[in-house]
């Protein structure tokens, strides 16, 4: 692996209007720069990994830390990677099942806030979950992440998805 970073993801989803579409489970980005935003400040669970975990792997222990609770049981579905605008190499695999974003549990990190001012103060990883349609997911999720719902889109239509990394 390189030194450029990696992230894996899980893409929660289910089943609608009696399966003929399908909700995705995202995440909006927790801390003061993504507060007041709500176009392209929405993500896939998931988070970095290095060199000696398997992006997998990761992508549990990172849904399990944004959200909460563990990934359901079931099938991971391989979206393949997408390149985000900052060059961090992103996998994410899709994971039919459920989960009630009431029932949030998010991770936190500590920052300085206000910068500049020495306070260091804690914020949420992911400071809400919603369950949204793909259109929804395509306004509302980060650009470099929208190719996993076309891919998951064509999975759910019967197309196949790439296969991972």
């Amino acid at each position: 692996m390189s030194s450029q970073k990696h992230s894996a993801g899980l893409l929660l989803f289910r089943s609608t209007d009696g399966g003929a579409g399908f909700e995705v489970f995202l995440g909006h980005m927790g801390g003061p720069f993504w507060a007041r935003r709500e176009a392209a400040s929405w993500s896939v669970p998931k988070g970095e990994y290095g060199p000696g975990e398997e992006p997998e792997a990761a992508a549990r222990r990172e849904f399990e830390e944004e959200f909460g609770h563990p990934a359901p049981d079931g099938e991971w579905v391989p979206l393949g990677e997408s390149r985000q605008a900052g060059g961090k190499t992103v996998v994410v695999w899709a994971l039919e099942g459920d989960a009630d974003p009431a029932r949030a549990e998010p991770g936190t990190f500590t920052m300085e806030w206000p910068r500049g001012s020495g306070v260091q103060r804690e914020f949420p990883e992911i400071d809400r979950f919603a369950w949204c349609t793909p259109q929804e997911a395509a306004e509302r999720l980060v650009a470099g992440q929208r190719v996993f719902i076309d891919r998951l889109r064509d999975h759910v239509r019967g197309g196949q998805a790439p296969d991972g990394p």
